[in-house]
């Protein structure tokens, strides 16, 4: 039998396994295994371009390398068990597939509210599927919103709903400010600011008890007993990790998947991780493991994993530099490093936080990441910050 690798996702991060061990010289099958039907496609654009209706899924579908141009594509299945000892998987069609090397891509999905209430008209925007479903709801005339978490997702999706025009949009979140868990109070502050200068109310300090309506949300309760009114909840409460499927085989999955600096699973050779499902130790900053949901995390894990997967462990612990940005109203938030790091000493660099800003994040007297929030100009200047960033010994070996 030729010898096989089985990636289990087949998202953004499974197409860059597949990429990955074939520019790391694997030349045996690869199989890939995903829930969903389409191919792998972008998802930042689903709570902003998609969502607004200005971006078909042709314009989000990624286009494989020729060097995947072989590989078998396993669509609308999905991985329900593994033995990691017996080197097989199984699938929820009653098959199963052997392998010689395992890539878990198996990702996120969004966590829902345990609230008493009825399920109709609460969304959440991970799929295509969701964006499409959501897109529907805003546009009907009158729409009332209520987006659940100021995260990155619910202030993209409030955003967006402003700017499509609906008229009640209302983000609730028990954190006194938008963003504060991984920026921080001061661009919090500025972050708040802007979005109710453009029509977005905020509910903050409070969480949700439940949902009014019988057979349809019509209200969102909130845990300070106030009642807000909504035809359509937007829930961006965090993700869990798809790792349901690894029960059994000894594995740390308290939050993802644990890796170790070489992105191995369980201490085992022929198993590797990769996403934002891997639970890693990020040599650049410290040897704690965690697990980082940005858009440049599947690119940076696969090509370290699958390195480690084809020709062994390298002598260099993996230590990316996490990059995102998001895109609210017509202003951007551009972000190198890891500002969760240096919340406790932030010093604004360039600009004022009523403009343009750039700010440092600095964890015992040094820089770990800046964030810029505005135009384009200073999501430049954030992007000089980078080099400076990667020249930046690892702090771990």
């Amino acid at each position: 039998m030729d010898a096989r690798i089985v990636v289990a996702g087949a998202s953004m991060a499974g197409l860059r396994a597949a990429e990955q061990l074939r520019a790391a010289g694997w030349t045996g099958a690869i199989t890939l295994v995903g829930d969903e039907p389409h191919m792998p496609y972008n998802r930042p654009p689903l709570s902003k371009e998609v969502l607004a209706g200005k971006a078909p899924f042709e314009s989000l579908a990624f286009r494989p390398r020729a060097s995947v141009s072989d590989v078998e594509w396993r669509l609308g299945r999905r991985v329900v068990s593994a033995g990691l000892d017996e080197r097989t998987v199984r699938l929820d069609d009653g098959g199963a597939l052997s392998y010689d090397g395992l890539v878990v891509a198996t990702g996120m999905r969004p966590r829902r509210l345990n609230c008493p209430g009825p399920l109709a008209g609460r969304h959440t925007v991970r799929t295509l599927d969701d964006a499409q479903g959501l897109r529907e709801a805003l546009t009907r005339p009158g729409a009332r919103v209520v987006v659940v978490g100021a995260g990155f997702i619910g202030c993209e999706v409030a955003a967006t709903a402003v700017g499509l025009g609906v008229a009640e949009v209302t983000v609730v979140d028990p954190l006194p400010l938008p963003m504060a868990g991984p920026l921080g109070e001061l661009l919090g502050r500025s972050l708040r600011k802007r979005h109710e200068e453009r029509g977005v109310r905020f509910a903050l300090g409070v969480g949700v008890a439940g949902f009014a309506g019988e057979e349809q949300v019509t209200g969102v309760v909130l845990s300070d007993g106030s009642l807000l009114p909504a035809d359509v909840v937007v829930e961006s409460v965090g993700s869990v990790a798809n790792t349901e499927w690894l029960d059994g085989n000894g594995l740390d999955l308290t939050d993802g998947v644990l890796t170790d600096a070489y992105l191995r699973v369980g201490g085992r050779p022929e198993v590797v991780a990769v996403g934002d499902v891997a639970r890693f130790p990020n040599a650049r900053y410290d040897g704690v493991p965690r697990r980082v949901e940005h858009w440049s995390i599947p690119t940076d894990t696969a090509k370290h994993a699958a390195k480690t997967l084809v020709a062994g462990a390298e002598p260099v612990p993996f230590a990316p530099l996490p990059t995102f940005w998001s895109d609210q109203h017509e202003f951007r938030l551009q972000s190198f490093g890891a500002p969760v790091l240096g919340k406790d000493d932030v010093r604004i660099l360039d600009g004022d936080p009523d403009g343009d800003v750039l700010v440092g994040y600095h964890r015992d007297g040094r820089l770990v990441g800046v964030v810029a929030l505005g135009g384009q100009a200073v999501a430049a200047s954030a992007a000089r910050y980078r080099t400076e960033l990667l020249k930046q010994p690892a702090l771990t070996v």
